[in-house]
């Protein structure tokens, strides 16, 4: 049974993470559109400066202060949905927190902390709305996974496990869905390196002040992905060229991908910038500090506004698509140099 799904301006949208980036940014263009919006974050003072704002524009909003790795919070951020609005359309869950510093670096309560969030947080959420989208006939749950859900670098191990683990969690639980015909549509998104707070919120044990590799795009552009799969079912969705060339590539030549990120990932994560000693981070709270932005406003990054591949696989064009598919992957493959594709090529 494959579910109905609504037009934006007709649904009841659950977003996690919603007092900054991705989220925040979703958010505010779901209400433009007209949703009834659930919104919750840990930062319950954000949220609510959050729903002033966007009950002016006269969407009608409620908010739940709520940490997703506890999942009786997850439970009352669906029961507030149910008790407001009656229903719910789509569940996306957003909330992410991230680590920089090698893997034996960083403490074990961190570790744990990141992935209680990044996983069981989606585990938490995914289950919460299907529970209630079985008992009001249908929805999409949308996840955001990231390019790393199929491409680990370095420096950022334990947020690469994570996606990896958000990936294989939503592709099993589509097919079980599947197999007992559940009017519920799954979606993956899977963003390439965005300009967010995430470095400012992540955790660093480096000594330079961290930062997302080359290219990095707008949150616009995952807020139009995330929307469009809300309407229009679609199995996961790359946002960004540079997303779909990085899975492409690690998928076909993983050899030689490993070789490429030892090269580049180490200095391509580090800024010019050093630490700042004693900097807040939101990992295990939230910062008020970057509350409500939806941007870092990087200087060391040119910030792409627009992704050609994602607007051109959100608009069923999949011959196109296929075309700058292959076209990344030649292109990571020239990338590498011909004296190094020609040493791993062989064996990748």
């Amino acid at each position: 049974m494959s579910a109905t799904l609504r037009k934006i301006n007709e649904q009841v949208i659950v977003i996690t993470g919603a007092s900054s980036g991705i989220g925040l940014t979703t958010a505010r263009m779901a209400a433009e559109q007209g949703a009834k919006l659930v919104l919750a974050s840990r930062n319950g003072d954000a949220l609510d400066q959050l729903a002033s704002e966007l009950r002016r524009q006269g969407c009608q909003v409620a908010t739940v202060a709520a940490d997703v790795g506890n999942v009786q919070d997850v439970e009352r951020i669906g029961q507030t949905a149910i008790e407001r609005f009656g229903r719910i359309d789509t569940w996306i869950n957003n909330a992410g927190v991230g680590t920089f510093g090698k893997l034996e670096e960083v403490a074990l309560e961190d570790h744990q902390r990141l992935f209680q969030t990044n996983f069981w947080g989606v585990v938490h959420g995914s289950l919460e709305a299907v529970k209630r989208m079985k008992q009001g006939g249908g929805g999409t749950l949308i996840n955001v996974g990231s390019e790393v859900s199929d491409a680990p670098v370095p420096l950022q191990g334990m947020y690469s496990a994570s996606k990896h683990a958000v990936k294989a969690f939503t592709d099993s639980l589509r097919m079980e869905l599947e197999k007992e015909e559940a009017p519920i549509a799954v979606s993956l998104i899977k963003p390439a390196a965005i300009d967010t707070l995430f470095t400012v919120h992540a955790k660093n044990y480096m000594d330079k002040e961290a930062v997302l590799p080359p290219p990095v795009y707008a949150p616009d552009i995952v807020a139009k992905a995330i929307l469009h799969c809300a309407q229009h079912y679609k199995r996961e969705v790359f946002v960004g060229g540079a997303s779909k060339l990085i899975s492409a590539s690690r998928a076909r030549m993983p050899h030689l991908m490993d070789s490429i990120v030892r090269a580049s990932m180490y200095s391509q994560q580090k800024s010019k910038f050093d630490k700042m000693p004693g900097r807040p981070d939101a990992l295990h709270k939230p910062d008020p500090t970057h509350a409500l932005r939806e941007r870092e406003g990087m200087t060391e990054r040119t910030v792409k506004e627009t992704s050609l591949y994602t607007n051109l696989s959100l608009n069923k064009k999949p011959l196109m698509t296929a075309l700058l598919g292959g076209g990344a992957l030649f292109a990571a493959w020239k990338l590498a140099g011909p004296g190094m594709a020609r040493r791993k090529l062989g064996r990748a």
